[in-house]
């Protein structure tokens, strides 16, 4: 009979508002000029190789006005001063990268291109074990799929 599991006790982390690295800000209280990562996604803009100049704490501390918000589901908060237009590829970049894409998505034994990135080894063990492609794969799939049956 398995032993049960020991639950893990998570240490609770508080860390002083005052200690905090990074000025915070509750929701619907941020000033003007600075924006979320996907706030600035929408206006077109990156933040310029530059990084967050605030937090925007999530909703759960905003009952903890003296603790610095360490959840996951913070934001960091960008000045729009700094903000830089987003840089738009080249032609000869998306063909590069319109032919990375195209080579991770064809099969190199039957040429067929899906719509989604192929893990090979899988590949050949699900589309190409009929009888008549046997000789088309490698001994090691080939292996594999008799030790299936």
């Amino acid at each position: 009979m398995p032993r049960p599991r020991k639950k893990r006790h998570r240490e609770i982390k508080k860390v002083p508002r005052s200690d905090a690295m990074l000025e915070e800000f509750d929701r619907r209280a941020c000033p003007e000029g600075l924006v979320t990562r996907r706030q600035l996604r929408e206006r077109g803009l990156s933040p310029g190789g530059h990084g967050p100049v605030a937090v925007l704490r999530c909703k759960y501390c905003a009952y903890r006005p003296d603790q610095a918000c360490i959840h996951p589901t913070r934001a960091w908060l960008y000045s729009l001063e700094f903000a830089r237009p987003k840089r738009v590829p080249t032609l000869a970049q998306e063909e590069a990268l319109d032919r990375a894409m195209a080579a991770r998505s064809t099969c190199p034994q039957c040429r067929r291109r899906y719509y989604f990135c192929l893990k090979r080894a899988i590949l050949h063990r699900m589309q190409h074990t009929t009888s008549a492609m046997k000789g088309l794969l490698p001994a090691r799939t080939a292996l594999y799929a008799a030790a299936l049956r």
